[in-house]
């Protein structure tokens, strides 16, 4: 039962609140609650332990910051391309990490910055905030410019390592995926942006173009059927793109709800035991067969939105 209501508060934070933006003018707050997100993904954790693949947390200069980021390296034998992984509002989380395991399963270098570093109680990250409200709050308060630097600063450092071909490429989720789209416009030297449902820069009358105008990358968008608060913008977005003649390829995942990628990834729900009392395991099993249809339809999208990012990762 505890592994259903999780995933259930999970969908709904996520879907709902967790990541709630206004990308208006180049700020990103909203009036929505923060996520209490205190999952603690465990499986998350315990596939990254499994993992053969050279795992190191780095520290990375941004003037008087230090941006810790974990990177993991793929086991090939010639140079790789680097993905900068950003997270969602939920922080640098156990899945984040394991993501960006598999994306070094899968050839590339892959480095996810921990946005939240020196922001927390002691000049700490993501994990001295202690989840929940005060983590959504940290990410939301974060200085637009000061994200822009830091990630200025991962990408300067990765595209540098020995075991690095050059190319870097940007991928964001949730609220990451919206400051994907938003780094695509403040960095010219990346070579292709790839937005998990994220929001588009936006003005109080729609798509930014002024900041669009300035992409250089093609823009890959990956959407969940099921998530009208961000797909709203896709028909305005699209447009502005098309105009300014920019690359921009939306996909939609029918049947997945919002974080499908995270969700997708998960374990399968697990039935729950009859108790004997019938209105309860009525409910038991009414919110089982629930939460097991979003998980497959979140599954779905994510193993396809798998193949289809390797896919585009292959021709950078």
């Amino acid at each position: 039962m505890k592994t259903i209501t999780s995933l259930l508060t999970l969908l709904l934070l996520c879907s709902v609140s967790a990541c709630a933006q206004d990308m208006h003018s180049g700020n990103h707050h909203s009036n929505a609650p923060a996520a209490a997100a205190e999952e603690t993904q465990e499986w998350a954790k315990q596939k990254l332990a499994k993992s053969p693949r050279h795992q190191e947390w780095v520290k990375l200069k941004n003037g008087t910051r230090e941006v810790s980021s974990f990177v993991v390296y793929p086991e090939v034998k010639n140079k790789a391309t680097a993905v900068i992984v950003i997270h969602e509002i939920f922080g640098m989380s156990d899945w984040v990490q394991s993501l960006t395991d598999q994306l070094a399963e899968a050839g590339y270098i892959a480095i996810a910055p921990d946005l939240l570093s020196g922001m927390g109680p002691n000049g700490g990250g993501t994990s001295s905030l202690g989840g929940g409200n005060a983590v959504g709050q940290a990410i939301r308060d974060l200085p637009p410019d000061q994200i822009t630097a830091d990630l200025n600063a991962v990408a300067d450092y990765v595209s540098k390592l020995p075991a690095a071909n050059g190319k870097i490429v940007v991928a964001g989720f949730c609220w990451g995926g919206g400051q994907t789209f938003r780094f695509a416009t403040n960095n010219s030297k990346i070579k292709a942006a790839y937005v998990f449902y994220g929001p588009t820069p936006a003005t109080q009358e729609g798509p930014d173009k002024a900041a669009l105008a300035k992409i250089a990358a093609p823009v890959y968008g990956f959407y969940a059927g099921n998530d009208a608060r961000i797909n709203a913008a896709l028909p305005a977005t699209t447009t502005a793109m098309a105009e300014l003649k920019k690359t921009y390829d939306p996909v939609t995942y029918e049947g997945a709800g919002h974080g499908f990628m995270r969700a997708g990834d998960a374990p399968q729900p697990v039935a729950p035991q009859p108790k004997g009392e019938k209105e309860a395991d009525d409910k038991a099993a009414a919110d089982y067969q629930k939460s097991l249809e979003a998980w497959k339809g979140n599954k779905k999208a994510r193993d396809e939105a798998w193949v289809r990012w390797k896919k585009l990762l292959a021709s950078v």
